[in-house]
C-alpha cells in the first residue's frame, strides 16, 4: 500500500494532486503547527497577466496553534469577494462555468476550521477528477502527536501497514531511505509534471492553484496530467 502525508493546502497546485493520485491513502497532517504565509489558506491564480494570491481570511491564526485549531472567518465577510475575484480572473476561460460552480459549492461549505476547508477543497476536486484515493486527517486516527519528524511518519506507515511512503521532491532533504528500509518501508518520490498549457494569450505561469489548471483544461486532460512516475 502506498501512503502520502501532507499538510492540508487550499486549492493546491497540480503536484499535490499528482501525489494524491499516486497513492492508495493520503493523510492530511492537520495537527502540526500552523505556518503563516504558507499554502494552508491561500494559493496563486492568474489575474490578467499577473500572478495574484487568493486568500481565505483566518481568525486569530498563530504558529502556536495547530492547523486544526485555526478558524476561518465568517463566510459573509469574504466569500462573495473571493468568488468575484475568480470571476474577474477566469470568466473568459473555456471551463469557467462548470469549474466556478464547483469551487463556489466547495468554498461555501460551512466548515469552521481551515484544516477542514483546505482538506475539503482537495477531496472534492479529487472526487471531480475521479481520483479514488482514501483520505484521513492525522488528528482523528493515530494519537501519536508526541512523535516528531520521520519517527511520526514511520509510526503512521506502520499503523497503516504501508509498504511505500511517497513524497514530493522536498522530502529528499528530510528523510533517510535507510531508516525507512529498516522499518520495512520503501521511501519513494514523484517529480511533479508542470506541463505547459494555454493561459489565454499570456506566457505560461507554472505551479499555480489547481483552479487555474481546471479553468483551462478539460477534466480528461487534467486526469492525463496527473499520471506521474513513482521512483526511489
Amino acid at each position: 500500500m502506498k501512503l502520502a502525508i501532507m499538510q492540508p493546502y487550499l486549492l493546491p497546485y497540480i503536484g499535490y494532486f499528482q501525489l494524491a493520485a499516486a497513492v492508495d491513502k493520503f493523510v492530511f497532517y492537520d495537527d502540526v503547527n500552523f505556518i503563516k504565509n504558507g499554502w494552508i489558506n491561500r494559493n496563486r491564480i492568474l489575474l490578467g497577466d499577473q500572478v495574484r494570491y487568493l486568500t481565505v481570511p483566518l481568525s486569530c491564526a498563530s504558529p502556536s496553534l495547530k492547523i486544526n485549531q485555526v478558524l476561518v472567518e465568517p463566510r459573509e465577510r469574504w466569500l462573495r469577494k473571493l468568488l468575484e475575484s475568480i470571476r474577474h480572473a477566469y470568466a473568459k476561460a473555456p471551463h469557467y462555468p462548470q469549474v466556478s460552480t464547483l469551487i463556489g459549492r466547495i468554498l461555501a461549505e460551512p466548515l469552521a476550521q481551515i484544516s477542514q476547508l483546505a482538506s475539503h477543497t482537495v477531496m472534492e476536486i479529487c472526487k471531480y477528477l475521479e481520483i479514488d484515493t482514501e483520505f484521513v486527517p492525522s488528528s482523528t486516527k493515530y494519537g501519536n502527536a508526541q512523535l516528531q519528524g520521520s519517527e511520526r511518519v514511520l509510526d503512521i506507515c506502520a499503523r497503516e501497514q504501508a509498504s511505500t511512503y511517497v513524497n514530493l521532491p522536498g522530502g529528499r532533504a528530510l528523510y533517510d531511505s535507510e531508516a525507512f528500509s529498516a522499518r520495512g518501508v520503501t521511501l519513494a518520490f514523484i517529480e511533479p509534471n508542470l506541463c505547459p498549457y494555454a493561459q489565454f494569450d499570456n506566457a505560461f505561469h507554472p505551479a499555480l492553484s489547481i483552479l487555474d489548471v481546471l479553468m483551462f483544461n478539460s477534466k480528461d486532460s487534467v486526469r492525463d496530467m496527473l499520471r506521474v512516475e513513482v521512483s526511489a
